[in-house]
Order: structure tokens, then C-alpha cells, then sequence
């Protein structure tokens, strides 16, 4: 993997967009935006129970904050709401430089630039607001 803040798997992730876009009726949705840079991100959730069964992403942003929507939504789906905090872990733990976790580690260069943390934070904070009163 480059060191590259921008390196290749960070674009490839970028241009993901088999769960980009909206979910009619979504049990549960969040828009979030970060101010600093103007990036927005709506996350819809189709839920049963604990179980998501469906998520989708919605981005006008960056191409780190579209890298991280589509790999929360891919490591989401299919899963239970415990997920959530599992991969917001795996994330802090890339950005300290301290994973060798396949899915996450392709954010470790953004470690280095704590401006840009934000980015590949607001996904999960979109779901965490969207799924903190599900269940």
C-alpha cells in the first residue's frame, strides 16, 4: 500500500458505488455535514431487528470521505448493529498506524493528517446518529 494520502485503493473505494444512493422507506437515515470542508453524507439504514440489512450512502464530498462511506457500507450490511463500533475501532485503529486489518488499513495514510480525520470520520458518525435510537 502507498503512503500516499491519495493512493490508489483510497480511489478505488472512492468510486464504489454498489451501495451508493438512497433507500426508499429507510428505517432509519442520517445526513451529516463537516463544515470545515463541506463534506455531506446521508447514510439510509434498512433494519430488522439488530440486523442491517441494507445500507446505502449519499456523498457530496471528498474523495476520503467517499472511501470510508462505501467501506462502512460494505462492512455494515448483512451485519448486526454491534458493527458499528467494531469498525469505528478498526478505523481509530488505522488512523494510530496500529492495524494491519485489510478493510481499514487503507486509511493509515490519513493518520498523519489530522485535518483530513474528519473526513473519514463523518460516515460513522452519520450512522452512529442514525442507528442511536434503533432497536
Amino acid at each position: 500500500m502507498s503512503d500516499a494520502l491519495y493512493h490508489e485503493a483510497i480511489l478505488a473505494r472512492a468510486k464504489d458505488t454498489a451501495r451508493e444512493g438512497r433507500i426508499d422507506g429507510a428505517t432509519r437515515t442520517a445526513t451529516l455535514d463537516n463544515p470545515l470542508c463541506g463534506d455531506r453524507v446521508t447514510l439510509d439504514f434498512a433494519l430488522s431487528g439488530e440486523r442491517i440489512d441494507k445500507v446505502r450512502h449519499f456523498v457530496r464530498g471528498c474523495a476520503l470521505c467517499r472511501a470510508s462511506a462505501a467501506t462502512l457500507a460494505a462492512s455494515l450490511e448483512g451485519a448486526g448493529r454491534g458493527a458499528l463500533a467494531a469498525n469505528a475501532g478498526k478505523l481509530d485503529a488505522a488512523l494510530a498506524g496500529a492495524t494491519d486489518d485489510p478493510v481499514w488499513q487503507v486509511f493509515a495514510p490519513v493518520g498523519r493528517h489530522k485535518s483530513r480525520h474528519d473526513c473519514v470520520r463523518l460516515p460513522l458518525a452519520a450512522a452512529r446518529a442514525a442507528l442511536a435510537d434503533a432497536g
